[in-house]
């Protein structure tokens, strides 16, 4: 059990809530670590908790017949996995996996929903969260369709980074590949003069970003209508709350 509204800074959504709400969702968050890979609920399945990041990355991930994959949104720490059960459904459209490890707050459905119908200020923050998923998922749709790899590598390398306290993404090149619907050896090559560039730094099983602005310059425009949509409908912190 949490006991100061401290501990649940590294999640932006529970950070913002104001005294009176975290007392009521603290005693049903349990701080988990989670591991790469794994598989939090399959696209499909029954939701029986949900996770708020505050280390780990989250990837909701769409599964073609012929199995493979492509990531539609990843959640960190700006966010929650678990959206389906606020808006009435009790499964995932998606599939549900740890992208990075780390730590994060998991909760039963059920009580997060119990609480979503009784706290106005709890409802306004998740459906504005919902808001700028669904921005997300639409702007990497289009991304995915219209723009080079390499746009694609810089958008999702700076996605990855805004979602942890780190500047050092734990991902392999087929993992990123994987992530992109994509080739591995396009994802080396993008990486390749990205590095040569001076702005990452990638080895075996890491990336870390060193020209952070230099990124930006390189990407589509799909990372800032994303990150302007989240930093437009998220409060950071109880200050911040939303008018």
């Amino acid at each position: 059990m949490l006991t100061l509204q401290s501990d649940l800074h590294g999640n932006h959504l529970l950070g913002a809530l104001p005294p009176q709400e975290w007392q009521t969702i603290a005693p049903h968050l349990e701080l988990v670590q989670l591991r790469t890979e794994q598989l939090l609920c399959d696209s499909g399945q029954r939701i029986h908790h949900v996770y708020f990041p505050t280390t780990a990355i989250i990837s909701l991930l769409h599964t073609m017949e012929d199995g493979g994959s492509v990531e539609v949104a990843a959640v960190g720490r700006e966010g929650m996995s678990g959206v389906p059960v606020l808006t009435g459904g009790d499964t995932m459209p998606t599939r549900v996996q740890v992208q990075c490890a780390g730590f994060a707050y998991r909760m039963s459905a059920g009580a997060l929903r119990e609480r979503f119908g009784r706290s106005d200020f709890l409802r306004r923050v998740m459906l504005l969260y919902m808001q700028a998923l669904l921005t997300q998922v639409a702007q990497t749709a289009a991304c995915n369709r219209h723009h080079s790899l390499s746009k694609q590598l810089c958008r999702w390398l700076l996605i990855q980074t805004d979602r942890t306290p780190s500047d050092q993404l734990r991902v392999t090149q087929q993992m990123i590949a994987d992530m992109l619907g994509v080739r591995r050896e396009g994802v080396t090559e993008a990486a390749g003069k990205l590095h040569d560039a001076g702005l990452i730094h990638h080895s075996r099983g890491c990336i870390k970003i060193l020209d952070r602005a230099g990124l930006e310059e390189r990407a589509c425009e799909c990372y800032g209508i994303v990150k302007r949509e989240f930093d437009r409908m998220l409060p950071r912190r109880h200050a911040e709350a939303i008018a």
